[in-house]
């Protein structure tokens, strides 16, 4: 059985399911914690900063630290900045993305005469988005921006059903322009692919669990690292049994982990 230096966690679905606890989850994560084992939480949510998220797993007894959660708002604003200092940024998207990209040292435009010296435009969700932020996007796009959206979710999930989610506002946008945007979330292998290099670790150190084939599971394995399918979100057994690209580890719940952990201190 292989060691692992770090556990890379998903969010909904594996340490709570919407409004519901997941009652396995903080038992899970005591248990890393009492075996000094290291973790990070990784989330798609661009809308929430990462003391947050810290706020809302609190509510599911599940205690720990911002500097613990990666969101797709802070990832992004990390990739921009590595590839030029201090950049111009045109960003569509909620107050955690544009506090995260000024903190980052962006500087944000939006008057229409600053869109052609753009660098970056930055696309999450927005919604309060309106036709105008969508089309100073695509000026400065076509004007020569570097495109990047944090995920490429089509829809997201609510209370009144299935909603538009960033991928849809982003593909106005590529349309417009013809120009595909970079994208920073699962399932794109980015985010674990920087977090493997700020820690130092290589691929055979990281385990991904997640409850989501389509995004957690396709991360892992597009990153080359081991991943662990828990089924108490997303994806079920009929859903695995029908793709043909396996994770390394299928779980009922997060205890099922334990036996794994025995070999990882």
């Amino acid at each position: 059985m292989r060691t692992y230096k770090l556990f890379v966690l998903d969010l909904d679905g594996t340490m709570y399911r919407g409004d519901q606890k997941i009652e396995e989850a903080p038992v899970f994560i005591r248990e890393l914690e009492k075996r000094g084992l290291d973790y990070v939480f990784l989330t798609n949510n661009a809308t929430k900063t990462p003391q947050q998220v810290v706020d809302h797993l609190a509510r599911f007894d599940i205690i720990t630290q911002p500097e613990k959660v990666y969101t797709t708002s802070v990832v992004t604003a990390q990739y921009v900045t590595e590839r030029k200092k201090n950049p111009t940024v045109y960003v569509v998207g909620e107050r955690a993305l544009v506090e995260s990209l000024r903190q980052a040292g962006c500087q944000l435009v939006a008057d229409e005469q600053d869109l052609a010296r753009c660098d970056f435009v930055v696309m999450g969700l927005d919604r309060q988005v309106t036709y105008e932020k969508l089309a100073k996007a695509t000026l400065a796009v076509r004007a020569g921006a570097q495109f990047i959206s944090t995920n490429k979710d089509k829809a997201l999930p609510t209370e009144r059903g299935l909603l538009p989610g960033n991928g849809s506002l982003t593909a106005v946008v590529q349309t417009a322009t013809g120009i595909e945007p970079t994208y920073i979330g699962k399932p794109e292998p980015l985010m674990l692919e920087m977090i493997m290099a700020e820690k130092g670790l290589g691929k055979e150190d990281v385990l991904m669990i997640g409850d989501n084939y389509e995004t957690d599971i396709l991360a892992g394995i597009r990153a080359g690292v081991d991943t662990a399918i828990v089924f108490t979100g997303f994806t079920t057994k009929e859903d695995l049994a029908r793709v043909d690209r396996k994770p390394t580890y299928e779980w009922e719940t997060l205890l099922d982990a334990f036996s794994l952990l025995a070999c990882s201190n």
